[in-house]
């Protein structure tokens, strides 16, 4: 008679250098129902009530004779729940029941044009990253499930993220996710799209039938769950080919609310090393640029990958403003101080923007159709720019 295989399965971290998470080895027996082997710093404090937590998700999944290995590393109970759960999963192929929390509330509604200047990347799969994030007041803050998520990990890493999204509190940062390209993107985004997530974003776009066939299964999905609409989608364009079809990606759904661009792929792509003048790019960051504006939705520049360069980040920043970005993406959290500081208007440019509407408010008040500031004439665009300057000075001030 041959033996009986075990069905077994892991999820998580273990190691000495791993925080705030916790290494999972569930395996299935016939017999002697549930047995936990918990090792954990905080096991004379919490030791039981981990335990229970394991063992209601077990029950959950209808499991009653099982062996639990734990090694906790000062994981939070969201992030325990997320890594039994993937081993229960990868112990029991094929079972795609998910284990919610239904009492958390859901997250605040966002906005079309809301302000976007920084955009902190967090690794999917690492949850020490998640806890204090929101501390750092990124204007959005994603969780990503592409690059920096290794290909074994990503089941693992779109449960993790599920519950940060209904647990952490990212304080007033948007709260955004970067799927996988499809098709492996689809279960990301049934993972995500019913749990608070406000921004998707959409790596290497490169057609507008991307986006309407992402646009009709999350409508799919909120449908299902009996969720109204707003989950707005950040197509990330990192090709020439992408670069081609910038506009009509831009403009392939109301529910676009920015366009970005990815500059590592984009270099890897025409063949040529990406250097810190950003000479090589400028052509597809104004296409970018262009192709955001002319659909009337923001224009987001690619990171800046030296995190110990600030003068070179600032110098970055100050020029992606110039010719027209509203925001930029950041990879540590020293960079954000930076990047707000750089995208908000300065003195002279409010100072200026006061005194064009002021010049302008005076010429229509005497009938005048002509309307000076010194030696240059004030004409619509320039006073359209004064308002956007100072509705941008309003809106940084209260961050």
């Amino acid at each position: 008679m041959k033996p009986v295989k075990k069905k077994s399965g892991n999820a998580g971290r273990n190691g000495t250098t791993i925080r705030s998470d916790c290494f999972v080895q569930i395996e299935l027996t016939t017999r002697g129902g549930i047995a936990i082997d918990l090792n954990s710093k905080v096991k004379s404090m919490y030791g039981s009530s981990i335990q229970a937590q394991v063992k209601s998700i077990l029950s959950y999944y209808g499991i009653v004779n099982a062996h639990v290995t734990m090694e906790d590393q000062g994981a939070v109970p969201f992030v325990i729940a997320s890594r039994v759960e993937a081993a229960i999963k990868r112990a029991m192929p094929g079972v795609e029941k998910d284990f919610i929390d239904t009492s958390l509330k859901p997250s605040k509604k966002t906005v079309r044009d809301r302000l976007r200047r920084s955009r902190l990347y967090l690794p999917g799969n690492e949850p020490h990253y998640f806890l204090n994030a929101g501390l750092h007041k990124p204007d959005c803050i994603i969780l990503d499930l592409e690059d920096s998520v290794a290909p074994s990990e990503k089941d693992t890493a779109r449960i993790l993220v599920r519950n940060a999204l209904m647990n952490v509190d990212f304080g007033a940062s948007e709260k955004m996710v970067r799927i996988n390209p499809f098709p492996m993107g689809l279960e990301d985004l049934r993972m995500v799209v019913p749990h608070n997530v406000q921004v998707i974003l959409i790596p290497k776009c490169e057609s507008a039938e991307q986006i309407i066939e992402i646009d009709a299964a999350i409508d799919l999905l909120l449908s299902r769950n009996a969720i109204k609409r707003n989950l707005f989608l950040l197509p990330i364009i990192e090709s020439a080919l992408g670069v081609e079809r910038a506009y009509a990606i831009a403009s392939a759904s109301t529910w676009i609310c920015a366009l970005s661009i990815g500059l590592e792929d984009y270099t890897a792509d025409i063949g040529v090393a990406r250097t810190k003048t950003g000479k090589e790019s400028l052509f597809a960051r104004s296409a970018v640029i262009n192709a955001a504006k002319a659909a009337g939705i923001q224009a987001l520049d690619s990171v800046f990958s030296d995190v110990n360069d600030d003068e070179g980040l600032r110098s970055s920043v100050i020029e992606a403003k110039a010719i027209g970005f509203d925001g930029k993406g950041c990879i540590h959290p020293r960079q954000i101080p930076i990047v707000h500081e750089a995208f908000s208007p300065t003195a002279d440019e409010i100072n200026y923007a006061q005194r064009v509407l002021e010049a302008f408010a005076l010429a229509q008040k005497n009938g005048s159709g002509v309307v000076a500031l010194g030696s240059k004439m004030i004409d619509a665009p320039v006073v359209k720019r004064a308002h956007r300057t100072l509705a941008l000075a309003s809106s940084t001030s209260k961050k």
